[in-house]
């Protein structure tokens, strides 16, 4: 296992980012909700030849989201911002990473590129199809059409085929801080 302790970019909101896996990154924010339960909001990062950000984050986290990928990378080195369904927590600062990212492009589904995202981005997205493989450098990743889970017809999931890291926004959703990471070991158990 390759994962480190998480360096904390943030102070103030405890965003963090850790490797979870040789270079995947999870960048972490905790937030308070207004009943006083936690909750924690996720996106990944996979570094390579051509890195991808794994869902955004809503716009007013694009600042925190991009503090801490800047500690791991240059942000103009990011060439694919990919994310499961079009939702405000998956794709919500789209545009803003289009600005700091001249060379990236959306990567989603080819439902969500024909319904939503051919519209709302700044710049075209890249759509995958079902089964498809891109290759980012020393990672695969290949997309699974999953219309309607967990949300509306344009979901997908992507998984890092050279890991065997499955990348799913709101499948495993859980309250709290989400301080580590959810593992294999946390679902199949001991």
């Amino acid at each position: 296992n390759t994962a480190r302790r998480p360096m904390i970019t943030n102070a103030e909101t405890r965003t963090a980012i850790d490797e979870i896996a040789d270079g995947i990154h999870r960048i972490h924010t905790p937030v308070a909700l207004p009943d006083g339960q936690r909750f924690s909001f996720n996106q990944y990062l996979l570094v390579d030849d051509e890195p991808l950000l794994f869902h955004t984050g809503p716009r007013r986290m694009f600042a925190l989201v991009r503090e801490a990928m800047a500690a791991v990378m240059p942000l103009e080195r990011l060439r694919h911002v990919a994310f499961s369904h079009t939702e405000a927590d998956e794709c919500g600062s789209l545009n803003e990473w289009l600005a700091v990212a001249p060379h990236a492009a959306p990567l989603c589904s080819t439902i969500a590129a024909m319904v939503s995202i051919g519209d709302l981005a700044d710049r075209p997205p890249r759509a995958l199809a079902d089964g498809e493989r891109l290759v980012l450098g020393r990672h695969t990743v290949q997309w699974f059409d999953t219309p309607h889970v967990p949300h509306g017809w344009d979901s997908g999931l992507l998984m890092d085929t050279t890991s065997r890291t499955f990348f799913c926004g709101d499948l495993f959703t859980q309250g709290g801080d989400g301080a580590t990471a959810l593992t294999e070991a946390d679902i199949l158990g001991p």
